[in-house]
C-alpha cells in the first residue's frame, strides 16, 4: 500500500470510531450479546480501569478471534535488549558520544536488530524508560510483536517504516515519529530499504502534550497534526510467531493467524504519528538561550509535577536572533539526565564528531556544552538573525539516571576520545573587565 493512499483521522487522544466493514461497530454500547459479522468483542486497556476519566485509555476492538487464541510462551534469546534496571556494569558520571551503528549484512528484522543503549527506573516498577537503536534490511514475515513493558516512540534516522498494528497501518519517514502503546500487537515492514532509528521505550505515564502555560493556547505541538489509523484488518491463517516484551524477557508462542485482525475499533488508545516539521518552535526575541524545555513535543509525567519521567524534546531548523548573547546552548550542569540522537545534519553545539545515527549521553550532575571550537566562534561571531538549515536532533529527557548497557559502554561504536572536544577550551581571565 503506497502511503499516499493511507487515511488517518487527526486530535491527539481524541475519541475515534473507525470500522472497515459498514456497521461492525456497536452502537450505543460496547459488549452487545452478539456482534455484526460473528466479530469478537475485546477491550484494550493501557490505564487502569479507575483512573480518572481525563487519563483513561481504552479503546474497544471488534476482531475475528480473541486475542487469547494462541500458543503457550517459551523463553526467546534477547539478544541486545534490555531493559531497566540496567545491573550488568556500573554508571559512569562520565560524558558519552557513540558513533551509528552499523545496518546489518545478514537479514536482520525489526525484532532481531533491537539494540539497547540505555536505560533507567524499573521496567516492573513502571518508570522510567528504554532507549533502543533499531538496525534491520528486511521486514518481519509472520512474525508479530507486542511490548508489555512500555510504549514505543519511534523516531526514524534512515529509511521509512510501515506499521501495520491492530489498529490500522502507520506510514513514517524520517523527520516523522509514531508512538505504539503498551501491548498492541504490530509488525514492521521497510518501505525503501534498509532501516536505523531510535526507540524511547516508556515504561512509566503514557505520553502526553505538555502544557503552554504563558505562552497560551497556540504554539509548540497542535492536538490537530497528531494522526491515528483507521481500521484495517488482516484475515490470514497458517503457521505464524508471536514475539512478546515481558518484564525485560522476550518470549515466543505459536498463533496460526494473523493477530491483526481488529475490523473495527472506538477509543483513545491507538498508535499515532506526528510530523516534526509541524512543530510550532517558540524562541527568543530579544536575549538569552531559553531552557530546551521549549522544544519538547511530548512528555511523560512522574510523581513530581513539572519533573518528568521523560520529555522528548527536539532541536529543528529555525531562527537563531538573540542579541548581545552567546547563542549555542550554555555550559551547563543538571539534575535530569539527557540522551541525545541527531536524525540530520549538524547539532548547534557539536559540529564534529556528532554525526546523524549517533548519540551521546550527559547524565545527573554531568557537564557538558560547546566544544571548544564552538565556543569560540559563537562567542567572536557577528550577531545576526541566522537560520539554523539541515538540522534535526532530539533529546530524550529523564529525572532519573540512566544506565548504560554493557554494550554500549564496550562497542565499538562508543568514541574513547569524546572528552577531548573540550580539551582545546583557553583560560581567558586576566583579571580585567
Amino acid at each position: 500500500m503506497s502511503k499516499h493512499t493511507l487515511q488517518y483521522m487527526t486530535g491527539f487522544g481524541n475519541e475515534f470510531d473507525t470500522e472497515a466493514l459498514a456497521d461492525a461497530l456497536p452502537i450505543g454500547q460496547f459488549s452487545p450479546q452478539k456482534v455484526n459479522y460473528g466479530l469478537y468483542a475485546e477491550q484494550f486497556s493501557t490505564t487502569a480501569f479507575t483512573a480518572p476519566r481525563a487519563d483513561n485509555r481504552r479503546s474497544w476492538l471488534y476482531r475475528i478471534r480473541p486475542s487469547v487464541v494462541q500458543g503457550d510462551y517459551q523463553p526467546l534469546d534477547n539478544g541486545l535488549l534490555r531493559s531497566a534496571p540496567i545491573t550488568e556494569v556500573p554508571t559512569p558520571p562520565t560524558m558519552l558520544r557513540w558513533d551509528p551503528i552499523d545496518i546489518p549484512v545478514e537479514h536482520t528484522d525489526f525484532i532481531d536488530g533491537l539494540v539497547t543503549m540505555a536505560a533507567n527506573g524499573s521496567v516492573n516498577g513502571q518508570a522510567g524508560i528504554g532507549i533502543h537503536i533499531y538496525v534491520a534490511n528486511t521486514s518481519m514475515h509472520e512474525r508479530y510483536f507486542y511490548n508489555a513493558d512500555g510504549e514505543m516512540l519511534f523516531v526514524p534516522q534512515q529509511g521509512g517504516l510501515r506499521l501495520r498494528t491492530e489498529c490500522g497501518i502507520i506510514e513514517i519517514v524520517p523527520g516523522e515519529i509514531a508512538v505504539i502503546p503498551r501491548g498492541m500487537k504490530f509488525l514492521v515492514e521497510l518501505i525503501d530499504g534498509p532501516v536505523r532509528g531510535y526507540i524511547c521505550e516508556n515504561y512509566g505515564h503514557p505520553y502526553i502534550l505538555p502544557e503552554r502555560g504563558p505562552v497560551g493556547a497556540n504554539g509548540y505541538a497542535n492536538d490537530r497534526d497528531f494522526q491515528y489509523p483507521v481500521a484495517a484488518f488482516e484475515d490470514k491463517e497458517g503457521d505464524f510467531e508471536l514475539v512478546a516484551k515481558f518484564s525485560g524477557q522476550l518470549y515466543r508462542a505459536d498463533i496460526t493467524h494473523s493477530p491483526l485482525d481488529v475490523v473495527a475499533w472506538t477509543g483513545n488508545s491507538a498508535p499515532y504519528k506526528y510530523d516534526l516539521s509541524r512543530f510550532n518552535v517558540m524562541n527568543t526575541v530579544s536575549f538569552d538561550h531559553p531552557d530546551p524545555s521549549i522544544f519538547t513535543v511530548l512528555t511523560s509525567p512522574s510523581g513530581t509535577p513539572g519533573v518528568a519521567n521523560v520529555d522528548f524534546v527536539i532541536f529543528p531548523e529555525r531562527w537563531m536572533v538573540a542579541e548581545h548573547t552567546f547563542r549555542p546552548p550554555y555550559y551547563h550542569r543538571n539534575v535530569m539526565s539527557e540522551f541525545m540522537g541527531l536524525i540530520k545534519g549538524t547539532y548547534d553545539a557539536k559540529e564534529a564528531g556528532f554525526v546523524p545515527g549517533g548519540s551521546s549521553l550527559h547524565n545527573c550532575m554531568s557537564p557538558h556544552g560547546p566544544e571548544a571550537e564552538v565556543f569560540d566562534k559563537a562567542s567572536q561571531g557577528e550577531l545576526e538573525p541566522v537560520r539554523y538549515e539541515n538540522t534535526l536532533a532530539f533529546m530524550f529527557e529523564s529525572r532519573y539516571i540512566i544506565a548504560p548497557t554493557e554494550y554500549a559502554l564496550t562497542g565499538k561504536e562508543r568514541q574513547s576520545n569524546y572528552l577531548d572536544c573540550w580539551k582545546g577550551i583557553k583560560k581567558h581571565f586576566n583579571g580585567e573587565k
